[in-house]
């Protein structure tokens, strides 16, 4: 029986195994995904007529070519005309023939191939000129709908007619030109047909052969016989009208192997404001060639060379840089808006370009305009060039970068590039909003920016009352050090200010007079500054319980200090196995590569891989850090939230199963942002970008005065003069920073407040340790320090930080003046001499002045 057994075993083994692998084949069979068509990307035409288009309001009159696209506004008020393109472009000496349908384009696109090859469009070559843009116009928009790529012209002569009104045509022509004309053409009839000839093809390709004799344009027809063709017709009566009847006559294939990109553009006046709309669901494009950047109105408003005025970009507070200057030697101006996409791979980090306001500007005279971006803001980079370096103009655009993609290793012998792209174009639109302002002056440029704030962010964007100075005190808990247990090197949290170290530090402010003081506790929880995933919040042992921490923050209400937990929501710099799954909270780069993040050397700008990785999280790992925090924040009875990275950082995840986009996540992360708000905790901001506005209640780290581009002539507050008096912020911790007579020679200029970073360790704890910027954070050794710069500052300044600045001026290299709307006025001279103003008043080198 056993051997009976072991037979039928011997018999059914590889019947089974026969079984599992055609089960299995059937399921590859049937799961398998059919390769996706070649997109045909159908090709636009303009069929109207030549004539101006025209969109006005009470404030603004917008008028268009249709043979150009181009268009003018002109500003009622002042009669001032801005123009889309530069109006003597042909003339340009400086500019090359590429160049010059640069200056003559609405629209730049860039799109690549499989390999990283790059290439850039302008929508005049490749569209306007050969009129493959069609143009729809209400009462309320125009809509410009560019097909922009290498398309066969298109010549206004029928490619399929028929019978009698081709005999018609040809009887208003020349005996000769009507001869010549008919022997391009073959005549089609159902009932005579050839012997050769396919009648079910040509039925396919001309269904109105069933019932119409026609004729039909031969093949391989030159085109110089379809120029001299064109005249003929036209002076027969055909018109684009008859020419897109016949276009219904037949189903030709008007596929193109070649880049073709179909981009839409919509206008609208509203109110003081060009609003300018590019629907992203509408972009059309093929697989093989995915678009990469796209930059709308890349030259309106240009200034010549011989215009006076400046660019406005948003380096820093603010930065001006004057028409003509003459830098053409210095590289461009180009920033990221909101900073580096974090799910974007580099390998090397020289400059970290970064805008935490998405607004450009040009000044001509007694005129100028804003550019504030709206939708797709996320997307965008800001640039700004001068006349002599390309072209004879002075122009800033913004670039919006549409897909991303990531360089992937193939095979070891491969040498070559091979590039990885998102899917697809989100379901979004870029927006782009004009503002013309009746000045030249960046201050009133800043000023009708604060009114778009307001019209923006309405109630939640409204005057404060704190006219004393508004202080920040960070303090840090622990980091992260090396310490030896049993002779094994183990990571533990290095204590550096326990909670009542802290509080012991805010009695002794509190003493001294230190008044609307903010204070963010740093490092306090899930191992300190190098923190754990925040799935909950563990305090750090060593820094006090769960009663110190509530006793401190009951300290600080009790008398009139608001506390804010701060903490890492974004990354996750330590790996815990049961808090933190890299398949389920981690973010992915559009090669489908999860997120792993270095640090980068300031020496030789390249990855320190010698320490330890940190991870990017998913936006939902994001938000539930977010609301972890603030259910932290409720528990220990604190005034508010403090994010080091929500707010200053934003990232996309491009994961398809979970796709977020970079404008899905700030939205994602404006929701929790605004039920905290609404719940009455406060918010503190690292750097604050501007979409903040309207939750935000502190902003710390702002930057003042930005990179300092050598391009760049001036940096003015503009930012500032905008949000002061309706959101306290301060710049960098003076005690940390590089030169901190500097940093407070800035904030009195900006109206900022004071900031400063402090541990209740001495210095000396963070030797061998990773956290040497914080080497000034000595409390002990800054105090004295602190409280005069405090004091002078409180008495001189009190009273101006709930006021709007009111003017700004350079009044010489180096020294500038800051008034507000009580005529108090603040002079700082940031040179190393005095300096007398021409009303008399001394200004001491390296020194602030307030004049009441």
């Amino acid at each position: 029986m056993r051997m009976i057994k072991d037979k039928l075993k011997n018999l059914l083994a590889p019947a089974l195994l026969i079984l599992v692998i055609f089960v299995v084949a059937m399921i590859l069979i049937l799961t398998k995904k059919e390769p996706e068509p070649e997109s045909i990307i159908k090709v636009n035409a303009f069929e109207g007529k030549e004539q101006e288009i025209i969109l006005e309001n009470d404030k603004l009159k917008l008028t268009m070519d249709s043979e150009t696209t181009q268009f003018m506004i002109k500003v009622k008020s002042t009669g001032k005309v801005w123009y889309s393109n530069p109006q003597d472009a042909d003339e340009d000496k400086v500019a090359l023939s590429t160049d010059i349908e640069n200056l003559k384009s609405t629209l730049l696109l860039t799109y690549s191939t499989i390999n990283g090859v790059d290439t850039l469009y302008n929508n005049y070559k490749y569209s306007i000129a050969s009129k493959i843009y069609d143009i729809e116009a209400t009462k309320d928009s125009i809509k410009v709908n560019y097909s922009i790529g290498e398309v066969e012209k298109e010549f206004i002569v029928p490619n399929v007619i028929l019978k009698d009104e081709f005999e018609k045509f040809l009887s208003q022509m020349s005996k000769s030109n009507a001869s010549m004309v008919k022997q391009y053409y073959k005549m089609y009839d159902i009932n005579h047909m050839g012997k050769k000839e396919d009648k079910d093809a040509l039925l396919a390709k001309y269904p109105i052969l069933a019932d119409e004799v026609i004729y039909v344009l031969r093949d391989g027809v030159k085109n110089n016989i379809k120029t001299k063709f064109e005249d003929y017709f036209k002076e027969a009566g055909y018109t684009t009208q008859d020419y897109a009847k016949g276009k219904e006559l037949y189903t030709a294939d008007q596929s193109t192997d070649k880049p073709v990109f179909n981009v839409s553009v919509i206008y609208r006046l509203e109110g003081n404001d060009l609003k300018v709309e590019v629907p992203m669901e509408e972009i059309e494009y093929k697989k093989k060639y995915p678009l990469l950047t796209l930059n709308v109105l890349p030259y309106f408003g240009a200034g010549t060379s011989l215009e006076e005025g400046y660019l406005f970009v948003p380096e820093g507070g603010g930065s001006i840089i004057n028409f003509n200057n003459g830098k053409t030697a210095q590289s461009s101006y180009y920033s990221n808006v909101y900073g580096w996409d974090m799910a974007q791979g580099r390998e090397s980090l020289v400059h970290e370009t970064r805008n935490y306001f998405g607004v450009f500007g040009i000044s001509k005279g007694d005129s100028s305009f804003l550019c504030m971006l709206e939708d797709g803001a996320p997307y965008a980079s800001i640039g700004a060039d001068i006349s002599g370096r390309s072209n004879s103009y002075n122009y800033a655009s913004a670039s919006f970068s549409i897909l991303h993609r990531e360089q992937c290793d193939v095979a070891d012998k491969y040498n070559g590039a091979m590039f990885v792209y998102e899917d697809s174009i989100p379901k979004e639109k870029l927006v782009e909003r004009y503002r013309f302002v009746d000045s030249g002056s960046y201050v009133e440029m800043a000023n009708s920016y604060h009114d778009y704030l307001g019209e923006t962010y309405g109630d939640s964007f409204t005057a404060n009352n704190d006219s004393t100075v508004p202080v920040l005190v960070s303090f840090i808990g622990a980091v992260d050090k090396m310490e030896q247990v049993m002779g094994v090197p183990v990571s533990r949290p290095l204590s550096l200010t326990t909670f009542q170290e802290a509080r012991n530090i805010l009695e002794e402010l509190n003493e001294n007079g230190v008044k609307n003081l903010s204070v963010k506790l740093c490092g306090f929880m899930n191992g300190g500054m190098k923190q754990t995933i925040l799935s909950k919040v563990d305090l750090v042992s060593r820094l006090g319980s769960k009663k110190d921490l509530k006793a401190l923050t009951s300290y600080a209400s009790e008398n009139g200090m608001k506390l804010y937990l701060d903490g890492v929501t974004n990354y996750a710099y330590n790996k815990k196995i049961d808090d933190f799954l890299l398949s389920r909270d981690a973010a992915t780069m559009a090669s489908k590569v999860i997120v792993k993040l270095y640090s980068f050397d300031p020496v030789y700008y390249g990855k320190q891989d010698y320490r330890d990785p940190y991870y990017l999280l998913n936006v939902k790992a994001i938000t539930m850090a977010m609301e972890n925090l603030w259910e932290a924040a409720k528990t220990y009875n604190a005034a508010g939230v403090s994010f080091q990275d929500v707010g200053y950082q934003l990232s996309a995840d491009y994961n398809p199963r979970r796709f977020v986009t970079r404008q899905g996540a700030k939205e994602q992360q404006m929701e929790v942002l605004n039920a905290i708000h609404n719940s009455g905790l406060g918010i503190m901001t690292n750097m604050g970008n501007d979409y903040m506005l309207g939750v935000t209640d502190f902003i710390n780290n702002m930057d003042l005065a930005g990179s300092g581009y050598t391009i760049i002539d001036e940096t003015v507050p503009f930012y500032q003069i905008a949000v002061h008096g309706y959101v306290n912020y301060t710049g960098e911790a003076l005690n940390l920073a590089r030169d901190y007579r500097e940093e407070l020679l800035q904030s009195a200029e900006y109206g900022a407040g004071l900031s400063f970073t402090f541990m209740a360790a001495d210095s000396k704890k963070l030797q061998n340790t990773y956290y040497t910027q914080y080497f000034g954070a000595g409390y002990e050794a800054w105090k004295d320090t602190m409280f005069t710069i405090y004091q002078r500052y409180e008495k001189n300044l009190n009273g101006t930080f709930n006021q709007r600045i009111k003017d700004h001026a350079r009044l010489d290299k180096g020294v500038t003046l800051t008034a507000y709307e009580d005529g108090t006025k603040v002079y700082v001279n940031y040179n190393y001499e005095d300096y007398t103003t021409q009303d008399g008043t001394l200004l001491p080198a390296r020194d602030y002045l307030v004049v009441h």
